[in-house]
């Protein structure tokens, strides 16, 4: 039986998108296929897409369900996912014995490899759009494994997500087509014959890949690795974290059912949901079948994943101390909001979240005077107070602490010093059972930093330092050792300083660190958009890989050659 999904109906419905996409990466211009505003979906949007009340419905449906993916292996069932929000989810996964699947997955690999760079960036692009017409169903998916509100868990969890994965296609794309298909090279000999060859280059997979899923962005920070393997002929075993299995686990089941439809082998995209306790990510990460592993988490186990899996490419985002500095400012006010922002989207739990905040000890400068340490520490606090202090506001902002530890750390955090800003917890009417808090912060002195100070560790949450320096000289310092040592995934400043500015620069070429300077309106440091900006830079311990740039993709897969002689 034909395909479902011919290589010409493929063309037809996503070479337009690759092209636009591959524009957006060269010029780094705004670019979008995936909407953010819900009502893009629905009666009246995208066709065939869910809208609010039936991907609603969609979410409902699968609670207390199996999903069965019909996978090779599958020796029993798992789940026990909790909301952050309380409810228990139910929803059971299958449990697979690798010895039997792994090999199943690769059997697929010379079909995909033979199918050309072209035609896996297809078939990708029909996985993100069947995705993206669920786009409200992935995002109670998110926001009940997460813990973010619902509106960030639609956009992050959805089109920012999606954005991502759609990126990664296009760099992988691009890095396959730098050679030809084939060639014809012929050697001039002189009065002899020419020497003639025809030459093939195939682009090849290395292997199985394995994208280790996180608790806080499962699809956000999945999908690059997942798509940029799957887009580079691998296939990808997907080992989500056991809190937030559901949205991966659509992600899988929504990939094997177009693999089927275009005519190539479903296993090529797998689920290794884990048992309670069981802990498969080490012991899957060390199989000589796994060739490339995708990672966010914990510094300790990136750490150990980069030493031990030795036969894999080993990308990784681990832990950073984001820090701040403030200098001047030619709008203070502005200012204070956009920090405030940054400090409560999500209750600080992103990966970007500002932790430290560096202010001189005597103030800065402002449009609306000199302000001393004391006072901009006592300005964001109360611009924080102003922006959360209607509950139902901050419960659209906070969303919920993702799991107990964030809650451990966050009261720890209230004991290492002067509290400048309490935290408060803040009621959920809609989810009683939620833990919502508001940040924390902390003043700290910052004049003789050792690795025992609070600030040179990431404090994952809602915890902030304002930290006092002798000067901007001093911050800038602190900020090279902060980056050289403990690695960012995002820098900020103020100034209104060429000066300043520039020593900023340089720090941050020097430490490989993405920079944003005196942002004071609608974007914030927090967040990146796909096509454009590059979330972190790989260059520093906060993560080897950056999303996403050539360097992503372009060692998942190899260029093969077969000369024969004309």
């Amino acid at each position: 039986m034909a395909a479902e999904l011919s290589p010409h109906l493929l063309t037809e419905k996503h070479r337009p998108t690759l092209d636009r996409t591959l524009d957006a990466i060269r010029s780094r211009a705004y670019w979008s296929p995936h909407p953010e505003h819900p009502k893009a979906y629905g009666e009246g949007g995208a066709p065939g897409s869910l809208g609010a009340a039936e991907g609603k419905s969609a979410f409902d449906a699968v609670l207390n369900t199996r999903i069965d993916l019909g996978q090779p292996g599958t020796d029993g069932w798992t789940g026990g996912e909790t909301s952050p929000y309380g409810p228990e989810l139910g929803v059971a996964y299958p449990h697979v014995d690798p010895d039997v699947l792994i090999p199943a997955m690769r059997a697929g690999m010379p079909v995909w490899r033979e199918a050309g760079p072209e035609t896996r960036a297809l078939v990708c692009l029909e996985i993100l759009a069947r995705i993206s017409a669920r786009t409200h169903e992935f995002g109670h998916a998110v926001m009940h494994t997460s813990g973010q509100a619902f509106m960030m868990a639609f956009q992050a969890g959805g089109p920012h997500a999606q954005d991502r994965g759609l990126e990664a296609v296009a760099y992988a794309y691009e890095e396959q087509t730098r050679a030809p298909r084939t060639a014809d090279w012929s050697k001039p000999q002189g009065k002899r014959d020419p020497i003639e060859l025809h030459k093939t280059f195939t682009a090849a997979g290395r292997g199985v890949s394995l994208l280790i899923g996180c608790n806080t962005f499962p699809t956000w920070n999945g999908y690059p690795g997942l798509f940029a393997s799957l887009a580079t002929g691998n296939p990808v075993l997907v080992k989500p974290h056991p809190r937030a299995v559901l949205p991966l686990a659509l992600t899988v089941q929504l990939a094997r059912e177009v693999l089927t439809e275009a005519g190539f082998d479903p296993n090529l995209v797998a689920l290794a949901a884990e048992r309670p306790g069981e802990g498969i990510a080490k012991s899957l990460a060390l199989r000589p079948e796994i060739r490339i592993i995708d990672y966010t988490g914990s510094t300790a186990f990136g750490d150990w994943l980069e030493a031990n899996a030795l036969q894999a490419q080993v990308y990784t985002e681990k832990a950073g101390v984001n820090t701040i500095v403030l200098d001047s400012t030619d709008d203070y006010r502005g200012m204070l909001s956009n920090l405030a922002f940054s400090l409560s989207l999500y209750s600080g739990q992103m990966c970007t979240t500002p932790q430290n905040l560096l202010i001189p000890r005597n103030g800065i400068t402002t449009d609306i005077g000199d302000k001393t340490y004391d006072d901009v520490v006592v300005d964001i606090a109360a611009a924080v107070t102003g922006l959360l202090g209607d509950d139902a506001r901050a419960n659209a902002l906070l969303g919920a602490l993702v799991n107990p530890e964030v809650r451990a750390r966050l009261e720890a955090a209230a004991q290492l010093g002067e509290v400048a800003l309490p935290s408060r917890e803040v009621a959920n009417p809609d989810f009683p059972e939620a833990v919502v808090r508001t940040p924390l912060i902390v003043k700290l002195d910052g004049a003789k930093p050792d690795e025992d100070s609070p600030y040179l560790s990431e404090c994952f949450g809602p915890v902030s330092f304002a930290v006092a320096v002798d000067s901007t000289a001093d911050a800038v310092e602190l900020l090279r050792r902060t980056v050289r040592d403990k690695g960012a995934m995002t820098v900020g400043a103020y100034t209104t300083s060429a000066e300043v500015e520039n020593a900023l620069v340089d720090v941050c070429l020097d430490e490989s660190a993405q920079l944003s300077l005196n942002l004071t309106s609608g974007v914030y440091v927090n967040q990146t958009a796909a096509f454009s900006d590059f979330h972190g830079s790989g260059g520093n311990p906060a993560a080897n890989a950056a999303l996403c740039d050539g360097a992503f993709v372009s060692n998942r897969f190899r260029t093969l050659e077969v000369r024969r002689q004309r």
